[in-house]
């Protein structure tokens, strides 16, 4: 085996283990047609993620650290607090919104940092990136506080730290 198809091959076991695993915790139901359906699922997926050569470019592979759980306590605290922010407004009685959409200007070069900068912002609730080109995220808030918070950078630093690349608002 040559070295380009070594981690290669690993990845596309290391993908199949982790979607077989999800099957089997996520359905709870043993039986033989329900197992056979999960492997047929698995092996689809790993295939067509194969021939679509996904695992040919290291720019997908997020690497395991501790920046990367520290990362996720945080935007799982920001996604808690941005839930209860919008549970407040919603049940409110006169339904405070003021929508809002801006465009921020990131340093980002690479695919993948933008991707996890605009999903990131996806997730937190009361935002939703609508698209994303050469490093310009244009973004949906649902208040004008939504929106000082995103031009506020703190969330591409945070992307910045993890992926260790430039993301830092322009």
């Amino acid at each position: 085996m040559t070295n380009v198809t070594q981690p290669i091959l690993g990845r596309t076991v290391a993908l199949s283990l982790i979607l077989a695993a999800a099957w089997l915790l996520w359905s709870g139901l043993y039986k033989p047609l329900l197992l056979s359906l999960g492997l047929l699922s698995c092996a689809l997926t790993v295939m067509l993620i194969r021939r679509m050569e996904f695992f040919d470019d290291e720019i997908y592979s997020l690497h395991f650290s501790w920046r990367l759980v520290h990362f996720w306590g945080w935007l799982g605290k920001e996604i808690w607090l941005s839930s209860i922010e919008v549970a407040k407004i919603v049940l409110h009685p006169k339904c405070p919104v003021s929508p809002r959409t801006v465009e921020l200007q990131t340093s980002a070069t690479d695919n993948f940092t933008q991707l996890l900068l605009g999903n990131s912002i996806t997730l937190t609730p009361g935002t939703l990136t609508l698209d994303v080109h050469e490093g310009k995220l244009t973004v949906h808030t649902l208040t004008d506080a939504g929106a000082k918070a995103l031009l506020s950078g703190e969330m591409a630093r945070k992307v910045n730290q993890v992926t260790g690349t430039d993301a830092c608002l322009q």
